[in-house]
């Protein structure tokens, strides 16, 4: 067997490709619902009035369906917010406001919309690893993510607005490494308009958008085929698209909020000296009285703005401990590994099978980015992009287990590309061994 090399083998005919990946969404549905079945009781928890329906998602979605505006994004009327971006909580309040608020009806639709679009992110998964690596690995990670464990409980698990940014994302990531010297204008345009949408269902997605362009506008100079005025205008609709967001938070906090206004509390959260678990129960405003009133008294973007000076005060003067942390922090995301004290175990009882399994993802597709640096460096470059630059925001901040689920869909395809790279590999070996047995 030859080497696999990107997009060395045939791309199949339309109505093959059609069928793989109607079977494949079509599976990826079936399970994705089966797990459904079994969950979605969970978000009928009537204690803290629904609050686990949803959580802050769905305060504002409630809020959005009962004619307050966008606000309240905790536990009593707090008035506006910049709490969350806009495009989820508007998707669930729709739903509320056609299946009813809180509702079983609700959950179930919410539940299989997120089902069905965790299903779908099997499309341009198959479409960037074919052009990546060809329809061997492209065929591969679609049925990998038709089953792909975290894709099938977590789309299920938690009403939250991450499947949907990994449905874009994979979109947007297929689309750059498509564009290329015939592109039109109108194909910019729209990913910067995708962009735009994307930031404003999950603005940490953003994190890749430098570089990731910037490798785009590379790939287009080193050809000689235009690109400054393309990217310049896929900008530029990403800037329109996302302003009105802008304005309307300047108009309501007569400041300058360009996404979300949570960045303070999140760094305090991971950076105040408690590191037992991943993720303090303590600190913020959901478990911790004193914090709620604090929120209430001061307002949400007064109460953000405390706890961004107390933690950076703490990092200040924590520098050691604020080093180690983030370390800590970025074993975690990529292995699953936080300690193995007994009381955080059985706090987390997952924790063990899930570093295996994760740890095993990592590796995998750490070797897959490995051999398809060997073989292409620029065609290798965006899978680097994505994994250096979209979780440094959690570094620096706090983790929680479900944080890296956007970049899922590339990791996988690494990970395919890898075990595809090992059994090619060990076939030429057997071959080789054959041929010299034959010989002799």
């Amino acid at each position: 067997m030859k080497p696999i090399m990107p997009g060395s083998d045939s791309r199949g005919r339309p109505n093959s490709e059609f069928c793989l990946l109607f079977c494949a969404t079509l599976a990826a549905l079936t399970v994705r619902l089966v797990v459904m079945a079994i969950l979605y009781s969970e978000q009928l928890d009537p204690a803290g009035d629904h609050w686990k329906f949803a959580y802050e998602t769905g305060r504002i979605a409630r809020s959005l369906a009962t004619g307050q505006g966008f606000g309240n994004p905790l536990f009593e009327n707090t008035g506006p917010t910049a709490f969350l971006t806009p495009v989820y909580p508007a998707i669930v309040a729709l739903i509320f406001k056609l299946f009813g608020v809180y509702t079983k009806a609700s959950a179930i639709v919410i539940l299989s919309l997120q089902a069905a679009i965790s299903s779908f992110t099997a499309i341009p998964v198959f479409f960037f690893a074919r052009k990546s690596f060809g329809a061997q690995v492209a065929n591969w990670s679609a049925w990998a993510w038709a089953f792909f464990p975290y894709a099938v409980y977590f789309s299920v698990e938690r009403i939250w607005s991450t499947w949907l940014s990994t449905l874009l994302l994979s979109i947007l990531f297929w689309m750059a490494i498509s564009i290329d010297a015939r592109t039109r204008i109108w194909t910019w345009l729209g990913f910067g308009v995708l962009f735009g949408i994307t930031a404003l269902t999950d603005p940490v997605v953003l994190s890749v958008l430098p570089l990731l362009v910037g490798w785009m506008c590379y790939r287009l100079a080193r050809r000689s085929a235009p690109w400054l005025t393309q990217a310049g205008l896929a900008m530029l609709a990403l800037v329109l698209c996302v302003s009105p967001w802008f304005v309307r938070n300047y108009r309501v906090f007569h400041r300058f909020v360009p996404f979300r206004d949570t960045l303070g509390m999140e760094l305090l959260i991971g950076n105040n000296g408690d590191t037992f678990h991943w993720r303090p129960a303590e600190i913020g405003p959901w478990h911790n009285h004193h914090d709620w009133e604090q929120f209430k008294a001061l307002g949400e973007l007064s109460y953000m703005g405390r706890d961004q000076r107390w933690a950076l005060a703490f990092i200040r003067s924590h520098p050691g401990f604020f080093l180690g942390t983030t370390l800590r922090r970025v074993v975690y995301l990529w292995t699953g590994f936080w300690s193995f004290n007994r009381e955080y175990l059985a706090q987390e009882p997952f924790d063990l099978p899930n570093i295996i399994f994760s740890t095993s993802l990592t590796s995998l597709s750490l070797l897959g980015l490995w051999r398809a640096f060997r073989i292409d460096k620029l065609n290798a470059a965006p899978y680097a992009i994505v994994m250096l630059c979209f979780p440094l925001i959690y570094y620096v901040t706090h983790v929680e287990v479900y944080y890296r689920r956007q970049i899922d869909p590339m990791i996988l395809v690494l990970a395919v590309y890898g075990v595809l790279a090992i059994q090619s590999k060990r076939s030429r070996a057997r071959e080789a061994r054959e041929q010299e047995l034959e010989l002799a």
